[in-house]
């Protein structure tokens, strides 16, 4: 179930298959071409415009909320909650993402995660967000869920997310890097639904 997505540290990910998809692509070293790269929000280990440039060839749709437009270049497609793209082999869903008893992502910032439809397989990634009522309204085979706290939901808030969430599989982010470790990643893990399976990658880079 996880065939084709990598972990590269932090909230990043590259999804392959077909096509080459990047979510938050930040400190990047194996730069592999982009056909999609996807941006949840502005802040800078998230938004990252140097990378980006790495990652973008002729072609290379990207998708951010309007909050990023200003620092990136190419075909742009600015996004907010609720919307939904239809790129051909791929469709994204922009879906809610922010804090509700932290100032670091207010809901008014528009900020999102996405839903994306690939293959056959549908992967969600959270973005920066703590456990919210939106989450119950997603369907998704793969999540990707922020454990580390501070900024974000902590491993136990994010495993009480999957009962809502029901994905087949759960992969631990926003760890290991800035904030969180390890240990959070295992602590979700143990309080998962027994009918998810957890997976914890390693970094790839």
């Amino acid at each position: 179930m996880v065939k084709g997505i990598h972990w590269l540290g932090h909230a990043s990910f590259r999804i392959d298959n077909s096509l080459t998809i990047y979510i938050d692509p930040w400190k990047v070293q194996d730069p592999r071409p982009a056909d999609v790269i996807l941006v949840t929000h502005a802040h800078f280990d998230h938004c990252s415009p140097k990378d980006i440039r790495k990652l973008t060839k002729e072609g290379t749709i990207i998708v951010c909320p309007q909050s990023c437009v200003g620092q990136l270049q190419g075909d742009v497609r600015p996004v907010k909650p609720g919307d939904v793209l239809d790129l051909g082999k791929i469709r994204i869903e922009a879906v809610p993402s922010y804090n509700t008893n932290k100032p670091n992502h207010p809901r008014e910032a528009n900020n999102v995660g996405y839903v994306v439809e690939f293959e056959g397989q549908r992967i969600y990634h959270a973005g920066d967000t703590d456990l919210i009522p939106e989450m119950a309204n997603i369907r998704c085979d793969v999540a990707l869920l922020p454990v580390g706290g501070t900024y974000t939901m902590d491993a136990d808030e994010a495993a009480r997310a999957l009962g809502q969430i029901k994905p087949k599989v759960a992969i631990p982010m926003h760890w290991g890097d800035i904030v969180g470790s390890r240990k959070d990643a295992e602590r979700f893990a143990q309080k998962a639904p027994k009918e998810v399976q957890v997976v914890i990658l390693d970094p790839e880079q």
